[in-house]
Formats: structure tokens, C-alpha cells, sequence
């Protein structure tokens, strides 16, 4: 994976609708500002609806239209939901996640901005695991399991060769992140 691709702010904004101003914040190591989940539900839709318009060259009506037609509600509520005015039911957000086609569910709309980041950078993370037939995951069992961790990171830091430092800092911190997570969640 291209390093610029790996960080690059306006990619990760567009795949996680967060503004491009968080993902900075966040890729620098500063906390974002705490929104209510209601304000990042709407944030988020209206980002999906904005990039949808701007890559289909539709209208607000044409969007609020299929919304309406696909969801069983009024073009007014989805016109006013796409522009970010209203917070759609469970049921209705449910069905946004359908029709956008995010992954993650209704998290995708509801996770706070360091969380959805680091779900978009998780996938990065995975390319970068080793094969079962790579000759870096051959060997014992133990030396397989230190290889996940270590290797990965290192492997990641060596491919971003030629980041500034601020950055190598960041995608440190990231695999860090990522790998605390995982560590938790085996712990459960």
C-alpha cells in the first residue's frame, strides 16, 4: 500500500464521513471536539448524502426520493435527514446503512470519531498480516504469535518510509491503538 494512501486525510474523511478537519486532528494525536451521538449521526449522513450527490450527479430530490421510495417514508423527512436536520429512528438508520452501503452497521453513524477512524484503518492493518504460506509466519507457533505483533509494526513503519515524522508518530501510535484493541477484545 502506497504510505500516502495509508494516512492520507481526505481518503480516510470520504470512507469514515468524518470531516477531513477530525481525521487530521486525530492523525496528529489531538482529541477531536466531543459531539453528542445525535450530532454524529446526522454529521454522517449528510456527509454520505454529500459525496453520494457529488458522485452521481443527482439532486437533493433525487436522493430524498429513492430514500423515500426504499425506507417507506416521506421525501420531506429523508430530504431533511440527508441535510443533516433530523436523527432517523434505529429502525430507519438501519436501513441507511443498506441503502449507503457502509460497513460496520449503524456503528458506522454512532461511533465516536477516533473509533470510526481506527475501524477504517483496521483493514490497512489486516493487509499487512502475514499469509500462512508467507516465509515470515513459517515456523513454531510461538514464533508465529510474535511475528503478529511486532513484525506487523514494523513492517507497516518500514512501508510508510518517507513519512515526515509527525506521521511516523501517528501510524505508531495507530498500530499501537489497533493492537490494544484487539488485545481487549480476546481478553472478553
Amino acid at each position: 500500500m502506497d504510505p500516502a494512501e495509508l494516512l492520507d486525510p481526505a481518503a480516510l474523511a470520504d470512507r469514515t464521513a468524518l470531516s477531513e478537519d477530525t481525521v487530521r486532528t486525530l492523525l496528529g494525536g489531538g482529541e477531536p471536539t466531543v459531539n453528542a451521538v445525535n450530532e454524529r449521526v446526522r454529521t454522517r449522513i449528510k456527509a454520505l448524502a454529500d459525496a453520494y450527490l457529488t458522485k452521481t450527479g443527482k439532486r437533493m430530490s433525487d436522493l430524498a426520493g429513492s430514500i423515500s421510495q426504499e425506507l417507506g417514508v416521506s421525501a420531506f423527512w429523508a430530504r431533511k435527514v440527508c441535510a443533516g436536520e433530523k436523527v432517523p429512528s434505529v429502525e430507519l438508520l438501519h436501513g441507511l446503512v443498506d441503502f449507503f452501503g457502509v460497513t460496520g452497521g449503524e456503528a458506522f453513524f454512532t461511533a465516536p470519531a477516533a473509533e470510526a477512524l481506527n475501524q477504517a484503518l483496521l483493514p490497512v492493518l489486516a493487509a499487512l498480516q502475514p499469509t500462512p504460506d508467507s516465509p515470515q509466519a513459517a515456523g513454531d507457533p510461538p514464533t508465529e504469535v510474535l511475528w503478529g505483533y511486532d513484525n506487523v509494526r514494523s513492517i507497516a513503519l518500514r512501508q510508510a518510509n518517507g513519512l515526515p515524522p509527525e506521521r511516523w508518530k501517528v501510524l505508531n501510535a495507530t498500530l499501537e491503538a489497533l493492537l490494544e484493541l484487539d488485545d481487549q477484545e480476546a481478553d472478553r
